[in-house]
């Protein structure tokens, strides 16, 4: 008998760059299909365009798509929010295909009244802004981090019996000018949030999962970010006036239960492919 899902009335995810070689597919499979959320707002970067190839699309990574699309099928509202590796989608800001809109930004009222801003944060970027290259460098390099840190943590767990680590969160703590960046942009999206009368700014970018009330001389407002399915794995939840974040915690039955799934599903890429084709059809009648 599956376990009962979580029910959620807000999920938000961002950062999760299908496509590229640093995301956990597996992982965020395995927590899509353990929640019911009532809404998702998918807060940028959900597919890495930047980092796409038709030579790396692993299936886990497909069936993210599909289990998304298919909450939409069902009715789910799904905001789709646009981020820098997804940029080219903001050519299709206010399309609605069902359940599914995209937007580049979006104010929800909750239900106490509050209201909760949220978008992507790249806005805040100054190397986004007037280097967009040098952005695009950056995130191969980030891309290449992450492979050399899976290669570093299998012979720290297999052969040192160490637990993990991050590479790439050492180097953010360690180099100051990056710590000033995250803090500056923090407060950026703060004052706005503030200057708008926002009760919360939800962002996702910058890869910090933070819960936190920040202030001005203007007033204070509660901070949101919701991480990244590439290094920290986390998601914002928000249920009964409160939110929570969640971090993945890796279970030992997690590829036994992922493998057992696959089999009874067993399916090539093409009809994956073809069957989230049929849904997204199916979604814009």
């Amino acid at each position: 008998m599956k376990p009962e899902k979580r029910k959620i009335e807000i999920l938000v995810l961002s950062d999760i760059h299908l496509g590229s070689y640093g995301c956990h597919a597996k992982e965020l499979l395995h927590y899509l299909r353990s929640v019911n959320p009532k809404t998702v707002v998918l807060n940028g970067d959900i597919i890495d365009i930047w980092q796409f190839s038709k030579r790396y699309w692993p299936k886990s990574h497909m069936k993210v798509a599909q289990h998304i699309m298919k909450w939409a099928s069902k009715g789910k509202k799904i905001y789709y929010i646009t981020g820098n590796h997804d940029e080219m989608l903001r050519k299709f800001a206010g399309l609605r295909m069902g359940s599914l809109c995209i937007k580049n930004k979006l104010v929800l009222e909750l239900n106490n009244g509050q209201r909760a801003w949220f978008f992507h944060g790249d806005v805040f970027d100054v190397t986004m802004e007037h280097s967009k290259w040098l952005a695009k460098l950056g995130a191969i390099g980030y891309d290449s981090l992450i492979l050399v840190n899976r290669f570093v943590n299998f012979v720290s767990e297999k052969i040192l019996k160490k637990g993990k680590i991050s590479l790439s969160k050492r180097i953010k703590n360690s180099v100051k000018s990056a710590m000033k960046f995250i803090s500056n942009f923090e407060q950026a999206c703060a004052d706005i949030g503030i200057g708008n009368h926002y009760d919360y700014v939800v962002c996702g970018h910058i890869h910090q999962p933070e819960i936190r009330r920040i202030s001005n001389d203007e007033g204070s407002i509660v901070y949101l970010n919701s991480g990244d399915w590439i290094e920290n794995l986390t998601a914002l939840e928000y249920n009964n006036g409160q939110w929570e974040l969640y971090r993945f915690a890796p279970d030992g039955l997690l590829d036994m239960i992922l493998n057992k799934e696959d089999d009874e599903n067993e399916m090539s890429n093409a009809e994956l492919f073809n069957k989230l084709v049929k849904e997204f059809k199916l979604m814009k009648q």
